[in-house]
């Protein structure tokens, strides 16, 4: 493709190439922003990385081959053509879309955002439009799928050169509609830009990436971007109105964004869909949905109050596109658990073992409460001399990651669960006793054990469990590592779990 058509619509400064007019006739073979994927006659963008500065490895660039350098600010001695930009992730972002034939305008794409939430709705709205009959690919933390075929997540939203090459890969496999998570660092460094979302999700806003965004106000603002500057003039803004964050957001767009569409949810009076009568246990969700003087009962088989804020989010964005209420229930239903997320391990044990992802103080929080509303069918009710549930949770915090959260963790898992166990998480670079300290101060309750090696905190509480108690084990979900000191260890919490299970139950039969 030619540099001119990579470049149409992008903001750069100008060119520089002494006086040979036929630059922006040159051929471009490929896009890269790293600088060891570079190859003849590519154009390499430099980006300031969180780690490093692509202005850094210009050189190394061009010895490789690199046609043409975007950068931001010039350097001497550099033998290819350059351009200059004001910023070099937006400049990708152009870039980017051009080079892949701006593929989210052959698509029907919908974003989801917010701190908890993301994750499940994207496969409850994916189910949902499958049963529509549409071919369906999604962008997400656990995995990118093209329709049935399943590709590694390195982030929950990729960098604008592989997000808008995979948009254009799922057009070309036939996808019609994309359902993508979109996180605030995508939204905060330009990830999504360039791309047409024709509706907007927001789950709801509680403390999370402070160590990235430093502030609450910085972290909304990020999140706001893709509902002002990224939706289509026609399309759809559909957000929690029970999220304080929401009614604010909800707020500001009827003033900023006269032009949107926008639809409420939310389980309390006064939003567009609401959700009403719950009934939950460990099999699923009942409960009733009214929008708009029209009301359907609805079952599922995901668990727990959260998981009807993620449902009705996606029926919002699932009206929005115009699919018929029969099809919404339909997809509803057909909705799998999502690995990971509230996932159950059974391997014959007599008490509930639960992995979920929950790694910040609102998801604990609900976790927890999640599984005091479950009654299990092996457990006598108080009613019947039984005592209630025990949860015995066991969670850390990563490291290297925003640290105010942790005494906040701390003070959610002691106040709510019969006994906690900390241990670490992801430590990465930090220690886990500094980051287990952070947990401890927040201790409502010394109802805690600390056990700083994962796996025998896991299997500490498998222990520990008697006949109908529920055991939860969070933070990790569907990830199968433990980052420590720059290295990723095989680590799955769920596989962790089945082992001392079969371990416990093997030692009593033996004995």
């Amino acid at each position: 493709m030619m540099l001119k058509e990579i470049l149409k619509d992008c903001d750069y400064t100008g060119r520089l190439l002494q006086e040979n007019e036929s630059f922006m006739d040159i051929d471009i073979t490929g896009i890269a922003y790293d600088s060891r994927k570079v190859k003849g006659g590519y154009l390499f963008v430099a980006i300031n990385g969180e780690k490093y500065d692509g202005h850094d490895f210009i050189r190394d660039a061009t010895k490789k081959g690199a046609a043409v350098v975007v950068m931001e600010k010039e350097l001497s001695g550099i033998e290819s053509g350059f351009i200059l930009v004001k910023e070099g992730r937006i400049a990708l972002a152009c870039i980017s879309n051009n080079f892949y034939k701006r593929p989210s305008e052959s698509l029907t794409l919908v974003g989801i955002t917010g701190t908890n939430g993301k994750t499940t709705t994207t496969y409850i709205l994916k189910s949902i439009l499958e049963a529509w009959g549409k071919d369906v690919g999604l962008v997400g933390t656990i995995q990118y799928l093209i329709k049935d075929r399943v590709y590694p997540a390195p982030h929950t939203t990729p960098e604008s050169l592989e997000f808008q090459g995979l948009l254009r890969e799922m057009f070309l496999s036939g996808c019609t509609h994309v359902v993508s998570e979109v996180s605030s660092h995508a939204l905060a460094q330009c990830r999504v830009d360039g791309a047409v979302f024709r509706t907007a999700i927001f789950t709801n806003l509680t403390r999370d990436h402070l160590d990235f965004h430093k502030t609450m106000e910085d972290y909304f603002k990020a999140k706001k971007r893709l509902f002002e500057d990224l939706i289509d003039k026609d399309g759809t803004a559909v957000i929690n109105l029970d999220d304080p964050y929401g009614k604010r957001l909800e707020s500001e767009l009827r003033r900023s964004r006269q032009d949107l569409k926008i639809v409420t949810y939310g389980l309390e009076t006064g939003a567009d869909i609401v959700a009403s009568e719950t009934e939950s246990s460990f099999e699923g969700l009942e409960f009733r949905i009214s929008c708009r003087e029209v009301t359907y009962r609805v079952a599922s088989r995901l668990t727990g109050v959260p998981n009807v804020y993620n449902i009705i989010s996606a029926v919002g964005a699932s009206i929005s596109l115009g699919v018929p209420w029969e099809v919404i229930i339909e997809g509803i239903e057909k909705a799998e658990h999502v690995t990971g997320r509230f996932e159950k391990v059974d391997a014959g044990q007599k008490f509930l073992c639960i992995v979920d992802y929950a790694h910040t103080e609102d998801a604990l929080e609900r976790l927890i409460l999640t599984a005091r509303e479950l009654v299990l069918p092996c457990h006598p009710s108080p009613a019947e001399g039984g005592l209630s549930p025990r949860i015995i949770t066991v969670f850390g915090c990563g490291g290297d990651r925003d640290r105010g959260k942790r005494p906040g963790m701390g003070e959610v898992a002691t106040r709510l669960s019969d006994f906690v166990i900390i241990t670490s998480d992801n430590p990465r670079f930090e220690d886990p006793s500094d980051i287990i300290r952070d947990i401890e101060a927040g201790a409502a309750v010394k109802n805690y054990l600390v056990v700083p090696d994962r796996r025998e905190a896991v299997t500490k509480a498998v222990e520990m469990a008697k006949e109908g108690d529920i055991v939860l084990i969070a933070g990790k979900g569907h990830e199968d590592y433990q980052e420590i000191k720059g290295v990723r260890y095989p680590f799955s919490d769920r596989d962790v779990l089945k082992a001392a299970i079969k371990n416990r139950f093997k030692m009593q039969i033996d004995e």
